[in-house]
């Protein structure tokens, strides 16, 4: 993507504990409060674990170092370094590392190292318990858009959309301004900031203005949680959804599948964020563009709808506060997502 993206960040007077109004859940689970997990402060301790894919213990290093300099403490879990074939570690020693961490008092924000593909088999097994009387920050995307939305459906509490520690430069001094900001869009998060991300305008853009939670993440990932105790809800809210290696067909088909569960219908707004899109096999072109894909399926709602925001599988990964009260505003001059 050759675009240019601004991030601006506003302090906030102080942490915020809970959002107005109470979060709108799946059948089944009672009305509640959305809960915002302490921010963080120098000396708090952040715990690194791979729930999914496998990562090396030196390959974290940049990250530990880099959040030890923003006064953080760090303990590496164990399942850094081990290896189960693709996993992080078998499916037990993956839900061990998670849960003590989960459980731990000490640690007050669970960094997720890498992506891949794992937390699915793991989810069912995690017990919350302790997570949901001493909530804490859950950091990644990807494969962790299934913790996103099983905590954000379940337990109505804030996690946080960002790069993981294999997005990290293993030089901080020769990383590039991109890098540099949506890295340090991180540590602006678990520190209580509000935040404004600006995008240019894109022509297919929708106009309009939203208000609600944003919720989200990888497109694949929801599609796979439908009908799951990961479900989820989508009404009232800002919806934001990205992807990559996928054939355009398989993008259509997973967004016909958000609107026809549903999830599509009552947005407060849709921010569409970066897709890598495998090419179409020769005479086999699928004959429409991710723009053409998405407006086919919101055409008949009136909610503002923003492409090529600055999240997703790319160098413009910038941090978002899942579950926490953002307005969305697209207009002739760009898009803008802030937080409350």
């Amino acid at each position: 993507m050759n675009r240019k993206f601004f991030i601006s960040s506003l302090v906030t007077a102080g942490a915020l504990i809970s959002l107005d109004g109470r979060a709108v859940l799946a059948a089944g689970h009672p009305l509640r409060k959305h809960k915002i997990p302490p921010y963080l402060k120098a000396g708090d301790t952040v715990g690194i674990t791979s729930p999914a894919g496998y990562i090396s213990v030196d390959d974290v290093q940049p990250a530990v170092q880099l959040m030890e300099s923003w006064g953080y403490k760090v303990i590496v879990g164990n399942a850094v370094g081990r290896k189960d074939f693709v996993y992080g570690g078998t499916d037990l020693e993956r839900t061990g590392d998670l849960q003590n961490m989960l459980d731990n008092p000490d640690i007050k924000a669970i960094m997720c190292a890498r992506g891949g593909y794992g937390l699915v088999r793991i989810i069912d097994n995690l017990d919350f318990t302790q997570f949901k009387k001493y909530p804490k920050w859950i950091i990644g995307f990807s494969d962790i858009t299934v913790l996103h939305c099983h905590i954000q459906q379940n337990f109505g509490i804030a996690t946080l959309h960002s790069k993981m520690c294999n997005s990290f430069p293993s030089v901080w001094s020769n990383a590039d301004p991109v890098q540099i900001s949506t890295i340090l869009s991180i540590r602006q998060a678990l520190s209580g900031e509000d935040f404004k991300y600006t995008a240019p305008q894109v022509a297919l853009n929708r106009s309009g203005r939203g208000e609600g939670q944003l919720v989200g993440g990888n497109l694949s990932i929801i599609e796979t949680l439908a009908g799951t105790a990961s479900d989820l809800e989508t009404k009232g809210k800002i919806l934001f959804v990205e992807d990559t290696g996928e054939y355009l067909y398989s993008i259509d088909r997973m967004f016909w599948n958000l609107k026809r569960t549903g999830k599509l219908s009552a947005l407060a707004g849709l921010v569409v964020g970066g897709f890598k899109i495998k090419p179409d096999d020769p005479a086999e072109e699928f004959g429409k563009t991710i723009y053409d894909i998405v407006m086919e399926k919101v055409r008949e709602y009136d909610y503002p709808v923003c492409f090529d925001f600055p999240v997703g599988h790319q160098k413009n990964n910038f941090a978002l506060k899942c579950g926490v009260k953002h307005i969305l505003e697209v207009g002739t001059e760009g898009s803008t997502l802030r937080s409350l």
